[in-house]
């Protein structure tokens, strides 16, 4: 039974899994391994018959002004001393996503440009801090709300949750792409602009350690270590396990990964510790394609595509 999540310890360390194969921990350490920061994406034309063409990121802006009648709630200062979000479990206390389910796509997303202040609501409490970037890694956090002149993003190392931001310290980034994982028929998609472009079957997590529903995004990337993952980058998502007991000890703190494996026998079975596995073409494919941010949906089964946003 592979331990196939990637997870993180003090130097993030690669630990050893029950077939005996290592599984990355993302780091910064200089003995471990650490996320690849994300190069700027190249623009890809893609042959009309294959999906729609690829679509330049849009110019960072500031966060959208209210209209007039709007009044933005004051934000209250925050405390020096909160911790700030990082690969980690999140801190409690944040609101749940109220559209978890929802598969219409988030197309913008959220870089802080500085550290900022995480909030419950418009004008609520600050619990956390987050940073422009996580192990090194720069952040963007697909926008899942907007309200009275705040914004709410999905929140890092959190399942099912969103953080609210009042105006600046973070700029806004076009999120073109969007991942829509079944779980019933074992089937991932990738749609662009609300277009489906390809589909691949995928392992997803046994029993008493499913895949967690519910929408996330993708983290960052690192490269694999051992030949298991079949020599393809790994996606860390920021989806992290729904039953943090229900996995061995060393993976406690860990996240969900998007990968490839070393064999495709496993593929539309419940295998994993919760990550999903596809092949190694589909897998490259999206690395070449799809960029940190871009919004992941984990359902059941669809019963019709995505609305378009």
């Amino acid at each position: 039974m592979p331990f196939d999540r990637i997870s993180p310890s003090r130097r993030f360390r690669w630990i050893g899994a029950a077939v005996g194969v290592p599984l990355l921990l993302l780091a910064a350490g200089a003995t471990g391994w650490a996320l690849t920061p994300e190069p700027a994406p190249p623009t890809v034309t893609r042959p009309a018959a294959q999906g729609p063409t690829a679509q330049g990121p849009a110019s960072p802006t500031a966060a959208p002004t209210p209209t007039p009648a709007e009044s933005v709630p004051p934000a209250a200062p925050a405390p020096a001393g909160l911790p700030v979000v990082d690969y980690g479990p999140a801190p409690a206390g944040f609101p749940a996503d109220p559209d978890t389910m929802d598969t219409t796509p988030l197309t913008e997303g959220v870089h802080p440009t500085r550290r900022i202040a995480a909030y419950t609501a418009p004008g609520g409490r600050p619990l956390a801090f987050l940073a422009p970037t996580i192990s090194g890694v720069e952040v963007t956090m697909p926008i899942a709300q907007r309200r009275a002149g705040w914004t709410a993003v999905l929140l890092p190392s959190a399942n099912r949750t969103l953080a609210w931001l009042p105006p600046g310290g973070f700029t806004t980034v076009a999120l073109r792409d969007q991942i829509v994982v079944e779980r019933k028929p074992h089937r991932l998609t990738w749609y662009r602009a609300g277009r489906a472009v390809r589909s691949w079957e995928v392992s997803l997590g046994q029993q008493g350690q499913e895949t967690p529903l519910g929408r996330t995004f993708v983290l960052g990337r690192t490269p694999p270590p051992e030949e298991v993952y079949g020599g393809v980058d790994i996606f860390a998502l920021g989806a992290v396990p729904d039953d943090p007991d229900a996995v061995p000890a060393g993976l406690r703190g860990a996240h969900i990964g998007l990968h490839s494996w070393y064999h495709d026998g496993e593929l539309g079975e419940n295998t994993t510790n919760g990550c999903i596995r596809l092949t190694r073409s589909g897998q490259r494919e999206l690395l070449a394609e799809v960029r940190p941010g871009t919004s992941v949906v984990v359902v059941d089964e669809l019963s019709a595509p995505p609305p378009t946003a």
